[in-house]
């Protein structure tokens, strides 16, 4: 581990934050689209369906979801606007991914298009950062990242070299992909 302070880890993320924004941006790496989601409610006695709402656009970097003003989140739900077809009796999972699709539908995303949400947005707080248990954390004046939920803290990685890494894989993708 490091041997800086917790001050010096949030000096290194926003440097790498701002090193991925620049890097993505001039490699006009491919953003995918960001949502809330919105549930049904009522207005005037209409009911509006539930929709996925688009509030911006970002890189996936791994765990992470990275926009162009250097905002980090931890990766949440992903789904892919497509027509969700009519319920079928299936799973209560099976159901449910297909009620986003229709959420991501009436949001307007095109067919297709990969929309994330509930996406919690990571603060980047060294008191905040020495508590979290999501994917970015700080140990001994060090970021680190949790590469997988059931990680431990022992297998994490360093954050400025996970990021350049993940940085390098979306702005040059493999060919074909």
């Amino acid at each position: 581990m490091g041997s800086g302070t917790d001050e010096d880890a949030i000096a290194l993320i926003d440097a790498a934050l701002r090193d991925a924004v620049s890097w993505l941006t001039a490699a006009g790496a491919r953003q995918e689209a960001l949502a809330e989601f919105v549930p049904a409610r009522r207005t005037f006695l209409i009911r509006r369906e539930p929709l996925l709402r688009r509030i911006g656009t970002v890189w996936r970097l791994g765990v992470f979801l990275l926009d162009a003003e250097g905002t980090l989140r931890a990766t949440g739900t992903l789904v892919r606007a497509t027509p969700p077809g009519r319920p079928q009796e299936l799973s209560s999972s099976v159901e449910y991914r297909r009620s986003l699709r229709a959420a991501a539908q009436r949001g307007g995303f095109r067919d297709g298009e990969a929309v994330n949400f509930d996406a919690p947005r990571i603060h980047l707080d060294a008191a905040a950062l020495r508590e979290s248990t999501g994917p970015l954390f700080v140990r001994d004046g060090t970021p680190l990242v949790r590469w997988s939920a059931t990680a431990a803290d022992s297998d994490a990685r360093d954050f400025v070299g996970y990021m350049a890494e993940r940085v390098d894989l979306v702005a040059h993708p493999p060919e074909g992909a």
